[in-house]
């Protein structure tokens, strides 16, 4: 069966880090293009990240441009999303998601294939 599991979530402060992990089972994240989404009360989901295949690059929305860092570890099939800077817009429950038929990553939900069930970011003072 195949799944993806989010850790990392929590609550920070405005301008605290933190560190999502996105852990695969039951098949190989390297063969998947990956993305990070999130979602806020009340407001649809919106894509946050996403990385491509070994080798390909890597996008972000203009909101989180140089404050967030997505990555992946082929050797424990993990992907990772690094939250700096983190402001109050940024709380949202976030999604990982794994997308089998791209080589390059979509901002496009309808374009990945398995997701994670969520983990919830907190910022406030």
């Amino acid at each position: 069966q195949k799944q993806l599991v989010e850790s990392g979530g929590g609550s920070v402060q405005p301008g605290g880090s933190l560190r999502l992990s996105c852990a695969a089972s039951g098949f190989t994240l390297d063969y998947y293009a990956l993305g990070w989404f999130r979602q806020a009360p009340g407001k649809e989901r919106e894509w946050v990240s996403c990385i491509g295949r070994i080798g390909s690059r890597t996008n972000y929305a203009d909101s989180v441009k140089g404050r967030f860092t997505i990555s992946r570890d082929s050797g424990k099939n993990t992907m990772y999303l690094q939250l700096n800077s983190l402001k109050p817009a940024d709380a949202a429950v976030y999604y990982c998601a794994a997308d089998a038929g791209r080589y390059d990553c979509s901002g496009n939900p309808d374009e990945y294939d398995y997701w994670g069930q969520g983990t919830q970011v907190t910022v406030s003072s």
